[in-house]
């Protein structure tokens, strides 16, 4: 709530205030909340440069500065982005731990288009690549599934791992939109080819539309990767209410594709699934969507709906999804 950004910037703390308020009028003492702990400086250097740490921590000494044109911080701005990065690892620990079986990190600044020696998008540590990297490092894990549900490309954590076999990466978001990256032919390189996918979304699809697209993608995958872990960088931005995202998504299109990831991931041994708030930037929507996650979450629920029909659209895109993966297994 200290990552101070301007009054008319959407990555406001108003966002997390409406999340807070939600959890204490719907939620009550139903979750275990923890309290989060900066992360050790040599987890961040596992991701960033030490170039890139040091300019953070250099923005406490200043009232306003930017660390990127679109990325306002405050003097406590370095302190959030810490916890932030604190708190994902914290959750890493209590699901391989079985201290739970569901992580979300409320947390801002978001993370997502954060690279290892810059800032961007809002995001100033790349909280999910440095979680990532945690979970293979300290825990060993060898597979995990990444699924990124903002509106926008996750460039930065797209590039952390884009030739690393490891970490399994699927994205759907508007080309139109920031970053203006990850069309259908980004897809990994060296041992990592194939373990990018990214599915461009025309801001027409509907909830329907969505999850039939998440449906055509998850379960295969899920079924061949056999993921260890499955992370969820929880951005609401594609919401119909949302200021910058301009699609027609409701907070049923989030819940649905939670439900379709707990069903798919019982088929594999029941891996955790993590989650990391990313964007939305309507505080009410936003609220909205993050309670029918949880929701979903709490009900732990298998049965899922029979998939809608695709429109001519979202078939066409589930069949190129399918020619250019086919080749990788992973699709089929």
């Amino acid at each position: 709530m200290a990552h101070k950004t301007g009054h008319f910037h959407p990555e406001h703390p108003k966002r997390l205030d409406a999340i807070y308020r939600m959890l204490d009028r719907d939620f009550g003492e139903g979750l275990l909340c923890l309290q989060a702990n900066p992360a050790p400086m040599d987890r961040l250097e596992d991701i960033h440069s030490p170039e890139h740490i040091q300019r953070v921590l250099q923005t406490a000494e200043q009232h306003v500065t930017n660390l990127a044109p679109d990325t306002p911080v405050s003097e406590q701005s370095y302190m959030a982005a810490w916890l932030a990065v604190g708190a994902c690892l914290q959750g890493i620990d209590a699901l391989i731990n079985g201290e739970c079986s569901g992580f979300f990190g409320l947390v801002r600044p978001p993370g997502h288009h954060a690279f290892a020696n810059r800032a961007g998008g809002f995001c100033i540590f790349n909280n999910i690549a440095i979680a990532a990297k945690y979970a293979i490092k300290k825990h060993y894990l060898e597979r995990i599934l990444v699924v990124d549900w903002d509106v926008h490309h996750g460039n930065g954590l797209q590039s952390l791992f884009y030739h690393d076999p490891r970490l399994l990466y699927i994205s759907t978001h508007d080309l139109m939109l920031y970053p203006y990256s990850g069309g259908l032919e980004q897809t990994g390189s060296d041992w990592g080819a194939g373990y990018t996918i990214n599915a461009p979304i025309s801001r027409s699809m509907t909830d329907n539309d969505i999850i039939r697209l998440y449906q055509s993608i998850l379960m295969p995958v899920v079924r061949n990767f056999k993921p260890e872990l499955i992370m969820v960088a929880a951005g609401f931005d594609a919401h119909r209410d949302d200021p910058l995202g301009r699609s027609v998504w409701t907070e049923a299109a989030y819940a649905a594709i939670t439900r379709l990831i707990i069903h798919a991931k019982k088929t594999v041994g029941d891996p955790p699934i993590f989650l990391s708030l990313e964007g939305g930037y309507n505080p009410r929507a936003l609220a909205n969507c993050v309670r029918s996650v949880l929701l979903e979450l709490i009900k732990n629920s298998v049965e899922i709906p029979k998939p809608p029909p695709a429109n001519e659209e979202t078939a066409c895109l589930i069949e190129q999804l399918g020619k250019i993966h086919s080749q990788y297994g992973l699709i089929k």
